[in-house]
């Protein structure tokens, strides 16, 4: 396994109910895990965890059977990568320079990204379709296109698990569908990706197992066709949930009374 978390849990200091408790999870090469919740489940601090960027209260999260606790952030970083919501910089930094950061983790204390990085670099932006943006101010760009942005720093730092924090949340409906095509071919040549987010659709389209997050209720984690029921997503968003079949694939309805 790449990465293997059990009996996680997660507190806040002087908060008597945990963020969230007892979960496990644990991802192969090739394998895409989807965690599906509404907001403040405690999906974006589950990620966190899952990367080294927060203790957990409870239990254990492992990289390749090492505990993550034990691991340098150089040495987490050649094995995971993880893309948050949003990522803001105070420096005046160019495209070219952001993406070319993902090689950090490869490069020594002194040296500084030379002719591989600038491949790599041209090729991820070339792949996410935003090549013209090399030379643009990354905080002169879209909230979509910084997303993207992102995304091409992680394919030049080639992990072997990628993380990814509502990706889509930022991009219109072509991008949407550029994403998921992405993540299927990275998936095919052995990449392992989590990602969260607000659409079941995605989910049902992309990943191969999903941990659903309902208030009050234990994580559930499950092949995704099987676990996400009309029951399951209606329990987890607090609405009647109901899910349309047709040409082969499935699409989620919430049937909310307008009134």
């Amino acid at each position: 396994m790449i990465l293997s978390a059990t009996d996680l849990g997660f507190s806040y200091a002087g908060r008597a109910m945990p963020v969230f408790s007892g979960t496990g999870l644990d991802v192969a090469a090739g394998e895409v895990v989807c965690v599906l919740g509404p907001n403040g489940v405690g999906k974006s601090t589950l990620l966190r965890c899952l990367a080294g960027l927060a203790a957990p209260s409870a239990g254990t999260v492992r990289l390749e059977g090492q505990p993550i606790a034990s691991l340098s952030r150089a040495a987490i970083a050649r094995l995971l990568a993880l893309v948050p919501q949003s990522y803001e910089t105070v420096f005046a930094f160019s495209v070219r320079t952001v993406v070319e950061m993902g090689r950090a983790p490869h490069l020594g204390l002194l040296d500084a990204p030379g002719e591989e990085a600038a491949r790599m670099t041209r090729d991820a932006l070339a792949t996410l379709g935003i090549a013209h943006l090399i030379d643009a101010a990354y905080s002169e760009i879209s909230g979509g296109e910084r997303q993207l942005v992102q995304i091409a720093r992680v394919l030049v730092q080639a992990p072997k698990l990628m993380i990814l924090d509502e990706p889509t949340a930022h991009l219109d409906f072509a991008n949407q569908a550029r994403f998921l095509a992405l993540v299927r071919r990275l998936a095919a040549s052995g990449l392992a990706v989590i990602f969260t987010t607000h659409a079941p659709d995605h989910a049902l389209a992309l990943a191969d197992r999903t941990l659903v997050m309902s208030p009050g209720h234990p994580p559930e984690l499950g092949a995704t066709g099987e676990i996400l029921t009309e029951a399951v997503l209606s329990r987890a968003y607090g609405v009647p949930i109901r899910l349309i079949r047709a040409g082969g694939h499935v699409a989620c309805v919430a049937e909310i009374e307008t009134g």
